[in-house]
């Protein structure tokens, strides 16, 4: 399969504007950009015949390409990751056999799950599919932390017994407040990635925003609600805290990940 990884990135964040072009110190006290970091982790994944940067913003588009980054230009109307990548598929010569959407706020993002997700496609006729990571202590802790401060932090997933997603939120679900401390946790966090058959991605272009995505604000949803299903494909940390940055009290959050893993 031809493998290309699209990044989208905006700087008209609504919760953290710029958000892309902030600095993030790693173990050796260098700084490099969200972006940057990002396709950082793009670039480690074996296999894949491109990555590119899709993106409305004119500093953004010009910080990515003085690291030697391939540059979309896509247009402001896109209101989501997935319709930029969509429209950055337009583009593409020749067309790939699989997308790969790693949003620009993910750069702790391992190469194993891009690699887990590009393997459970190849093995399945699924039209799109997303990780989901059980949640440690940790992170669960951090759910709590953001939504009892009134913060929207990660999102979490339910699906089925053949991994097809049923509903993916803001709020903490299933509802886990009686689980003892010794038992496995029972909440899944999404993990900010996706893959898509080019064909699923064109058609989800052609769809308006539903009711479920407008509340939530996840743009996956728009697959469920147009009777897509969605694979999720569980994935392992292997001591790695996964985190995205959502809100500037990520930024501690995700340095403190990179020092804990030696990056740069």
């Amino acid at each position: 399969m031809r493998v290309v990884v699209v990044i989208p990135a905006r700087h008209a964040s609504s919760r953290f504007p710029g958000k892309p072009l902030v600095a993030l110190r790693g173990a050796t006290g260098q700084s490099r950009t969200l972006i940057r970091r990002s396709w950082d982790a793009a670039t480690a994944v074996a296999g894949v015949a491109e990555v590119i940067v899709a993106t409305d913003d004119a500093r953004i588009a010009a910080h990515a390409e003085s690291f030697g980054a391939r540059v979309a230009m896509t247009s402001e109307r896109c209101r989501n990751g997935t319709e930029r990548c969509a429209e950055a598929l337009a583009a593409l010569d020749p067309r790939p056999d699989l997308v790969v959407n790693l949003q620009g706020d993910a750069p702790l993002t391992p190469p194993g799950f891009v690699s887990a997700l590009i393997g459970a496609m190849a093995a399945s006729d699924a039209a799109a599919a997303t990780p989901v990571l059980r949640c440690d202590a940790t992170t669960l802790a951090h759910f709590r932390d953001d939504r009892r401060a009134g913060r929207v932090g990660g999102t979490t997933a339910v699906f089925d017994h053949a991994r097809r997603a049923l509903y993916f939120s803001k709020e903490v679900i299933p509802f886990a407040d009686a689980v003892g401390p010794d038992g496995p946790v029972p909440v899944f966090h999404h993990v900010g990635l996706y893959a898509y058959r080019p064909e699923a991605l064109e058609a989800y272009a052609g769809w308006a925003p539903g009711p479920l995505e407008t509340l939530e604000g996840l743009e996956q949803l728009r697959f469920l609600e147009n009777g897509v299903p969605m694979l999720c494909v569980e994935v392992e940390a292997a001591g790695r805290v996964f985190w995205e940055l959502n809100n500037p009290v990520d930024v501690g959050r995700i340095e403190d990940a990179l020092k804990a893993m030696g990056a740069p």
